[in-house]
């Protein structure tokens, strides 16, 4: 599933191309918005929230859609050939210039923007807010620490908790705590959890790559992650898996590295 500095970046293309800009066509291919008419509308916005996009009519109404594990938003030009099969396409948003086409789409959703939070309403703070600040950053350490004894993997994926961490970023917040997956929240110091996720989206939400090692050679960019064994000490990592049912995620730790 994308991480939330992917949607923040995608929804700056989008927001770029599209915004302020009356749209020439619109077609939304879901059952459920097949008689929405975006032809004419203005497109004002196109803003993140954790994993969520949001594009916001001049009208008072929002396109919500959400990438899920295989979804994605390209831009094009004029005559440009679609980098994805056309039955995947769930939605085309053009202006004369650029063509917004989005494929596999699974959640999309056409609501007042004042219903927003209908949506959204549960997530906890957005690690890439522009507006964050030592308030945001008090109530996401907070709700990470409603619960001492949950671990500290499954709630950095909790949505609920901070907005925009998926399972890259958890495997890699983890090893450079130098804690296991598994490690209780209460054995780890929360501000230092919550300012570590937002420096490591930050640091990636303007370019496609995603390292948390500071380094953008390929085989180099995670010290754990996907990987066979640890960028740090070379030791086998291990393999296992934490949740269950649809969010249960494969982890990766070092066992030397991570007590």
């Amino acid at each position: 599933m994308p991480e939330g500095d992917t949607v923040f970046l995608t929804c700056h293309r989008l927001h770029g191309a599209l915004a302020g800009r009356v749209l020439s066509h619109g077609d939304l291919r879901h059952p459920r918005l097949a008689l929405v008419e975006l032809a004419g509308r203005r497109l004002t916005e196109v803003r993140p929230a954790g994993k969520h996009l949001l594009m916001r009519f001049d009208d008072g109404h929002t396109l919500h859609s959400h990438l899920r594990m295989d979804g994605a938003w390209h831009l094009y030009r004029p005559g440009d050939r679609w980098r994805r099969p056309a039955h995947q396409v769930r939605a085309v948003l053009a202006v004369p210039e650029r063509t917004a086409v989005g494929f596999h789409l699974h959640d999309m959703h056409w609501l007042p923007t004042d219903q927003e939070h209908r949506l959204i309403g549960h997530l906890g703070p957005d690690l890439l807010s522009p507006d964050w600040g030592p308030e945001l950053e008090a109530e996401a350490v907070r709700r990470l620490t409603a619960d001492p004894g949950r671990e500290l993997g499954l709630a950095l994926l909790d949505q609920s908790v901070m907005a925009g961490l998926g399972n890259l970023y958890r495997t890699e917040i983890c090893f450079l705590l130098r804690r296991r997956p598994d490690t209780p929240v209460s054995e780890v110091d929360p501000q230092r959890v919550v300012r570590l996720a937002r420096e490591l989206l930050v640091r990636n939400a303007w370019r496609p790559q995603q390292s948390t090692t500071g380094e953008l050679r390929p085989g180099a960019q995670h010290w754990v992650y996907d990987r066979r064994t640890c960028l740090r000490c070379g030791s086998r990592v291990r393999h296992g898996e934490q949740g269950s049912g649809v969010t249960a995620r494969e982890t990766y730790y070092c066992p030397v590295c991570q007590r």
